[in-house]
């Protein structure tokens, strides 16, 4: 057979010969660093072997497929420590990810010392080389054999393959897993490893089957790269809003109240206020909507009209037996409810475009497993918004809805953090009997109401991706996501392109023929969700917000009591000018004071003593440029409300 090499050079070799062989045969030195070979683009085991004509290319830990396998070996070390260290312990699924590794267990949640355990378990198997050997069996035999070990996850994902499948295994030292690999030669190939984290994870993702234990890990190749890893992780929890929220008394949760019901403490509470007033402002004054105020709950009746009490009532909570009339549900969404507003009066074709807000409280039934501080709650509160238009308005108005948002994500500073989707039906759904669909219509229809999106993004000028499936059911959306600090895409802008639920709620205009015509709609959000949204803000800060988020913008440390009359004089006037300020009068030293206030990640301190007093100054500190000497008091008011007026974004200069 002949096999073609990366650099276009070909080789013959005998049927039969393995990657490994062909690696040896280029060079010793290429074997040994080798975890894998890409055989016409597709990663493949070191051990498989060629029977005919291919390109080959060998895959070495310098590319994320070498990377790949060296981890997915890792997983299985750890799995073969867990079971030394807790022979009661069962396996299920152990792949490698993006940044690391896991392997789920039902087995007692594992600690720190656990874990650290496990590690020296790992670096005995890892020192002892034990060979990763290959091997297959028929159906039967593979469920006898992880019946035998005692394995019943491995015996269920077995008899869940296709007839058809090939049933392979993976020997290290004793330790067999079920398992298509590929995986390095030896054990020895893992040279930089880590445990990071272990946390409750449910049985193929589903809440109704057990609860497992799950053991995050990392690997690379190089030491080097792990501790640069292992940093950068560091760094990432500073910034975890999560952690971060909660030390800066933004928010909390309780066990009491339930989970992905956080509770927003005054500081975050004026952070989200301060957003909420200023897009409500900005909606009304500068892109004329309307505002609305509408329930939080409706009857079953309303859901069944809109169709999500068939899409959607596992996401929804319910008021009573869904199967009584009279059945209420708290409101997942307010697109419904706005769509009466419209209808309360008759509107001509004049009247349109009609830009209905409103910040709107929703409840969602999410899955536990999911619950993640304030990115993935159960209450959330958005900027929603829904257009009623018509059909040649339509868009001009999604541009519009476009152009909002990125002014939104601009002024916040985040414009350059997000990326955009264009979510799309599956077209693989309209092959199903009509009663099993996820989305209604045609799939004319989508692609035509596909392609409009796909035009406005282009015309916009904004990199996109599409997204087929992530459509929801009566229409295709422009999503715009955002990363967190752990790498998780979260959506958090949405505009959607409705031409068909109008016709469900018998929503109409009168045209200038005097004829009752249909009307498009847009679901939009501008900010989004505001807990997500916060979440967002923390990290990206890490927690140095703005100055005109800041939930305290300036506190006044007066040097001792003497002071502190003409500090509550200063305090007196900055709270004048809409500037949030506090006091410390404390009778700590003032340079306790000012590291206090470095880590509470304050813009602004002003320092007054006799010689502020005297003048009437203050003595200016901030986090952008250390001190900046005194200012009259005039002076610094007039800085800080131009600062705060135009949501100033200012370079983090000092070093604080």
């Amino acid at each position: 057979m002949k096999i073609t090499l990366k650099d276009g050079s070909s080789k013959e070799y005998a049927a039969g010969t393995s990657i490994i062989d062909i690696a040896k045969d280029i060079s010793e030195g290429l074997a040994r660093v080798a975890c894998a070979g890409r055989i016409d683009g597709e990663v493949k085991d070191l051990r498989t072997t060629l029977d005919t004509d291919c390109t080959l290319e060998i895959v070495t830990a310098t590319e994320p497929d070498g990377l790949r396998v060296i981890r997915h070996t890792a997983s299985h070390v750890m799995a073969q420590a867990v079971k030394n260290l807790f022979p009661g312990a069962k396996v299920t699924i152990g792949p490698a990810i993006d940044d690391g590794f896991y392997y789920d267990f039902d087995a007692d949640p594992f600690s720190r010392e656990d874990l650290d355990a496990i590690e020296a378990e790992m670096k005995k198997i890892i020192k002892e080389g034990h060979p990763l050997e290959r091997f297959e069996l028929p159906r039967e035999e593979a469920i006898k054999l992880m019946e035998e070990k005692g394995e019943p996850y491995k015996v269920e994902l077995i008899k869940d393959l296709p007839e058809d499948a090939t049933i392979s295994f993976y020997d290290q030292g004793g330790f067999v897993d079920l398992c298509a690999g590929p995986h390095l030669m030896s054990t020895k190939g893992i040279k930089a490893y880590k445990l990071i984290s272990s946390s409750m994870a449910y049985w193929r993702g589903d809440s109704n089957k057990a609860r497992l234990q799950r053991i995050y890990g990392t690997a690379y190749n190089k030491k080097e790269e792990l501790e640069a890893h292992l940093k950068r992780l560091e760094e990432i929890k500073l910034r975890d809003h999560n952690r971060l929220g909660r030390e800066m008394k933004l928010f909390t949760t309780v066990d009491v109240i339930g989970q992905g019901l956080p509770l927003l403490a005054p500081r975050g509470t004026k952070m989200v206020m301060k957003m909420q007033r200023w897009i409500e402002d900005i909606e009304e004054k500068e892109w004329g909507y309307v505002r609305t105020k509408t329930p939080l709950m409706a009857k079953s009746d309303l859901y069944k009209i809109s169709g999500h009490w068939d899409h959607y009532l596992d996401g929804m909570f319910l008021l009573g037996d869904p199967q009584d009339p009279d059945c209420m549900a708290l409101r997942p969404m307010t697109c419904p409810f706005q769509y009466y507003v419209y209808m309360n009066e008759q509107h001509s074709y004049r009247d349109l475009p009609i830009r209905l807000a409103e910040t709107s409280t929703l409840f969602r039934n999410e899955d536990s497993g999911e619950m993640h501080g304030l990115t993935r709650v159960r209450q959330f509160t958005i900027s929603e918004g829904h257009l009623i238009v018509r059909p040649d308005q339509m868009v001009e108005e999604v541009k519009r809805c476009l152009q909002l948002a990125k002014h939104v994500l601009t002024t916040l500073g985040l414009e350059g953090e997000v990326t955009y989707h264009l979510s799309k039906c599956d077209p693989e759904d309209f092959k199903k009997p009509e009663n099993e669909r996820k989305y209604i219509d045609t799939l004319e229809k989508w692609e035509q109401v596909e392609q409009h999106l796909r035009d406005i993004l282009n015309e916009v000028g904004v990199s996109y991706t599409e997204d087929v499936g992530e459509a929801a059911f009566y229409g295709p959306k422009i999503d715009i996501n955002a990363k967190n600090v752990y790498g998780k895409e979260d959506t958090m802008i949405t505009i959607q392109w409705d031409e068909m639920i109008a016709e469900k709620f018998g929503m109409y205009y009168i045209d200038e023929n005097g004829d009752k015509v249909r009307p498009f709609i847009i679901h939009r959000t501008s900010l989004g969700c505001y807990e997500r949204t916060l979440a967002w803000l923390i990290e990206f800060y890490a927690g140095k917000f703005p100055t005109w988020l800041c939930p305290e913008q300036v506190r006044i440390l007066p040097i001792s009591e003497k002071y502190a009359d003409y500090a509550e004089k200063v305090r007196k006037a900055l709270a004048s000018a809409d500037v949030d300020v506090t006091v410390d009068n404390r009778s700590e030293k003032i340079g306790f004071k000012i590291r206090e206030a470095r880590m509470d990640r304050l813009p602004y301190m002003l320092i007054v003593g006799e010689n502020e007093e005297a003048a009437g100054t203050v003595s200016v500190r901030s986090r952008f440029a250390g001190d900046e000497g005194a200012k009259s008091l005039d002076d610094f008011i007039a800085q800080i409300t131009e600062e705060i007026r135009t949501k100033a974004i200012r370079k983090e200069e000092a070093a604080e």
